[in-house]
């Protein structure tokens, strides 16, 4: 396995060889990515999602949609040329149908689709090579598979749901400006102050340096989001903010994991200076399931 790891990290740095030049896309910051073409695509993408949520909130459940739809073609895509055998069809459709239910049936619907789509699968995969065939490494690519879904379309459920409740276009707010802010305060830290490696068999470059800048920044913009969007007390933006953070870095580590098992450096190549949808998202999907709990929970 060719050690290209592929991951953003808290420093800003690909975690992958430093001599791997044909891999790597020409660096223009000290922290080693296209910094102009990065800060272009992601203030576009916040504006998009700032305009949504203002003027059309609804209009997040198609945005969601769409973007965990293409990152479920990058992931695929690359876990197929990894030799595994995901089922596409299942996920697609159940994926889709996983996050559309949300808008009519809440948890309830999320959590039926998901089951359903399980048990599809499961009959999918066993049939693939028809009634006179066994299947191939059967329970390999149905685990891989429930794992995707569980990964994209279950967790992105929860970022659906999120807009549906009181203030939910606030509530969708408070998780992009808390991620945003955690990436931006670990960024600084790890180029400014990063010394001490993190977990250097997984992301090399992330740094606890990093992670204490995560942390500060993170728990900053949940007490001013929860506080000023949300309108709810500064005290749950101190429990929202690490708790979102680890989450959204552990996010990160997980999908770091992913492209170093399957030898790649990113998921995809859409997002100039960021790579795939999909790299946009790492850290974002677990940190919509823990927006939702704790505001659910404490507002």
């Amino acid at each position: 396995m060719t050690e290209t790891e592929p991951t953003r990290t808290q420093s800003g740095q690909p975690s992958g060889p430093e001599g791997d030049a044909a891999a790597a896309p020409p660096a223009t910051s000290r922290a080693g990515r296209n910094l102009p073409a990065a800060i272009a695509v992601g203030g576009s993408l916040g504006v998009g999602v700032l305009l949504t949520l203002i003027f059309a909130p609804i209009g997040w459940i198609p945005v969601v949609a769409v973007a965990i739809a293409v990152a479920e073609w990058e992931v695929i895509k690359r876990l197929r040329t990894g030799g595994y055998g995901v089922a596409m069809l299942p996920l697609f459709v159940g994926g889709q149908a996983i996050m559309w239910s949300a808008w009519p049936f809440g948890v309830t619907g999320v959590l039926v689709s998901f089951m359903a789509t399980v048990l599809v699968t499961m009959v999918w995969k066993l049939l693939s090579q028809g009634t006179s065939a066994a299947p191939v490494n059967y329970l390999r690519d149905l685990a891989v598979t429930i794992f995707v879904l569980a990964w994209l379309p279950l967790l992105a459920s929860f970022a659906v749901l999120l807009v549906l409740q009181d203030r939910g276009w606030a509530r969708v707010l408070t998780l992009m400006i808390v991620v945003v802010c955690s990436d931006v305060g670990g960024y600084t830290a790890g180029v400014l102050f990063g010394r001490h490696p993190m977990v250097p068999a997984i992301s090399p470059k992330k740094s606890w340096e990093g992670m204490a800048g995560s942390l500060l920044f993170g728990t900053v913009g949940a007490v001013c989001t929860v506080t000023f969007l949300v309108e709810g007390q500064w005290w749950i933006g101190v429990i929202l903010g690490p708790v979102l953070v680890v989450c959204a870095t552990l996010g990160d580590l997980v999908e770091s994991q992913v492209k170093r098992d399957l030898g790649i450096k990113d998921m995809g190549t859409l997002l100039p200076g960021h790579g795939g949808i999909m790299d946009r998202l790492d850290s974002i999907l677990p940190s919509a399931f823990v927006v939702w709990a704790v505001l659910s929970a404490l507002i």
